[in-house]
């Protein structure tokens, strides 16, 4: 007979057994048991490389400059201080515009009144006064018959001579007024018919194109009492205070772009023969955690200096800023490797085989038997445009990881992939 088991004691073995099973189910794979990842690999091969040799350079920023104002003023608003990063086109301070605002007011109310001059031109006679200039024609003709008659009468009178002379003088010149403002009457109304000329609509255009000028004149005067950055960055030093009285070309602050740096490096006028522009670099920057980065000659200055006989090269790295925070910062130092000592052979890897980020950079080396990778630390040497030297544990012809390589670990089994 079987030993009694309470019936708790029994219920806790069996949950207990439950979970044990869930968690065996639900552990992950072993790693052969891993799906292989995807890869694209690429040979160690070997060529003959100028020896790299080790340039000490200081870091400075791609661009850095005072921000001035464009015209004389007060400093109303200064917005910014040192240490704020702002985007190209940000207003860093605005001067006192509080004149310059009336004046384009009035500018602009003139130039609604010849816009609205010019358009009862164009517009043409109304209606309403085609009627009443017709009207004053009709009583201008009324008057002429008035008159008319009158002469009639005061002819027949002077025949009688119960008037003088005189009188009949001002009957005739009563009919030739009324004929005279007839006829003016007439002009008019063909006027108010053909509407106005041409030339005097050219002439209100014209007057209305110059003061719409003036008013976008006035406007861009405006605009230069607003001090923008002329490109992203960070201000890094402030000339003036909000307040100030400034005279056009006066700086205001001081802005640096971090977006890209220059690693200045002084040469020798006999190593520049071996530079050209374009030209991949490895740099070494010992107050990154990721000591290596890779930049290109950027700049080659053809002007040497008369005393030690060099010339300064920029080598240009893109740099990772994040909020108000720069990854390389200007003045730090750096190591460039460049290729102008004597030729010997090397091994190369392409420059997508290298992984950096950790102690030291490394890469992935294939093995054909177990279909997985080990990594293999080595030390870069010169950048070439199909590969960068290296010195370490690899045989000419063996197979590097060039894609897929990010997040790989050791022993990891992979599957390799033609390039696309």
């Amino acid at each position: 007979m079987p030993p009694f088991v309470p019936r708790g004691a029994l219920m806790l073995r069996i949950g207990t057994c439950l979970v044990l099973f869930l968690l065996a189910s639900a552990s992950p794979l072993h790693a052969e048991d891993r799906p292989a990842s995807p890869v694209v690999l690429a040979p160690v091969i070997e060529k003959d490389v100028r020896r790299g040799r080790s340039f000490v350079g200081s870091i400075e920023p791609e661009r850095r400059g005072p921000v001035d104002v464009q015209a004389a003023g007060y400093i109303e608003e200064l917005l910014v201080e040192e240490g704020d990063a702002v985007e190209q086109g940000a207003v860093l301070a605005r001067l006192r515009t509080t004149t310059l605002e009336i004046r384009i007011r009035a500018a602009q109310a003139e130039l609604t009144m010849l816009e609205q001059a010019l358009l009862e031109l164009k517009n043409g006679t109304r209606r309403e006064e085609m009627a009443q200039a017709v009207a004053r024609v009709a009583e201008a003709r009324a008057e002429i018959e008035t008159a008319q008659w009158n002469l009639e009468a005061v002819r027949k009178l002077r025949k009688d001579e119960l008037i003088s002379e005189e009188e009949l003088r001002e009957a005739l010149r009563a009919v030739a007024a009324a004929r005279a403002r007839s006829q003016a009457l007439d002009a008019l109304v063909a006027l108010l018919r053909a509407g106005p000329r041409v030339e005097k609509i050219a002439q209100a255009d014209a007057r209305v194109a110059v003061q719409a000028a003036e008013v976008a004149r006035l406007q861009d005067e405006k605009e230069r009492h607003t001090v923008k950055a002329p490109y992203a960055g960070f201000v890094v030093r402030k000339v003036a205070e909000a307040g100030a009285w400034l005279i056009q070309g006066d700086p205001v602050v001081e802005v640096v772009a971090l977006g890209h740096v220059d690693v200045v490096v002084p040469m020798l006028e006999s190593d520049l023969l071996h530079l050209r522009r374009g030209m991949p670099v490895h740099v070494t920057i010992d107050a990154l955690p990721e000591k290596h980065v890779q930049g290109t000659i950027h700049r080659i200055v053809p002007v040497a200096d008369a005393r030690s006989r060099t010339a300064p090269v920029k080598v240009r790295i893109k740099n990772t800023v994040t909020g108000n925070r720069a990854r390389i910062k200007p003045g730090m130092f750096a190591r460039v490797t460049l290729p102008v000592g004597e030729t010997r052979k090397s091994k190369l890897v392409p420059k997508d085989a290298i992984v950096l980020g950790g102690r030291s950079p490394m890469v992935y080396v294939f093995d054909a038997e177990s279909k997985t990778v080990k990594p293999v630390p080595v030390q870069l040497g010169v950048a070439l445009d199909d590969g960068i030297e290296v010195e370490g544990e690899l045989a000419v012809g063996a197979q590097v990881v060039i894609r897929g390589n990010e997040r790989l670990r050791p022993g990891a089994a992979v599957r390799p992939v033609p390039a696309r």
